[in-house]
């Protein structure tokens, strides 16, 4: 990697939620440390400027420089818990890694050169992209922190899949030794008229099986009458 990136922690003694709460309360978010063939290791880290580093893409795929008592550790993030309706950090999971071991982390799309693409340029057309990150395999030395997706070419009717993707020396794609199907279609440039027509033809299939209900259900006039 290009950038380090850093955070700094305490190691804690007391766990359990009466003691995850007494954190919160003076502003510390408790987390785990775990793997590398070492024992897990319960930390504490400031929330603040833990928040503050949640804002940023690296923070979710880049391996980490973790200070903790003064002894650093590599680790990439592996679960964030947040609060459902605060701006608030409730716990983390930190993986240890190993620079002789391969690991599997999922890095960020960036998508670039798609307004001055033939497609971008067209009036008419739709661009969309079916995934934003996808998952790698590699060695910690060797991990991105996003691939990017040139689309300077791409043209109404382009389909892009993962297996375009153009990846750093080391880092594989491991979803596409499982076979074509796997092959997922990360871009897909079509004309608005189509989409829309796709759409148009859902809603009419979905309404078909009410309205045959509908007639079934309604009786015919005369009916009572014959009853009588």
């Amino acid at each position: 990697m290009a950038t380090n990136h850093n955070l700094t922690a305490t190691g804690r003694k007391d766990e359990g939620k009466g003691a995850s709460r007494r954190l919160r309360r003076s502003g510390h978010v408790p987390a785990i440390v775990y793997g590398g063939h070492k024992d897990p290791m319960s930390i504490q880290i400031e929330h603040n400027h833990l928040w503050i580093a949640s804002q940023n893409e690296w923070f979710y795929s880049a391996i980490v420089d973790l200070d903790v008592d003064g002894k650093v550790e590599k680790v990439l993030l592996r679960d964030m818990q947040r609060h459902p309706f605060k701006q608030q950090i409730l716990h983390l999971d930190f993986l240890r890694v190993s620079e002789n071991e391969a690991l599997r982390a999922k890095v960020p799309l960036h998508f670039v050169n798609q307004e001055t693409s033939p497609a971008g340029k067209s009036a008419g057309v739709v661009v969309t992209h079916e995934l934003n990150e996808v998952e790698v395999s590699c060695l910690p030395k060797d991990l991105p922190e996003f691939l990017e997706i040139d689309l300077s070419g791409l043209v109404v009717g382009d389909i892009v899949h993962l297996s375009q993707i153009k990846l750093p020396k080391g880092v594989t794609i491991p979803a596409l030794a499982h076979g074509k199907e796997h092959d997922l279609a990360i871009v897909i440039a079509r004309h608005a008229r189509v989409e829309v027509e796709e759409d148009e033809a859902a809603a009419e299939s979905a309404e078909v099986p009410a309205a045959k209900v509908a007639k079934v259900a309604k009786p015919e006039a005369g009916d009572d009458a014959k009853k009588k």
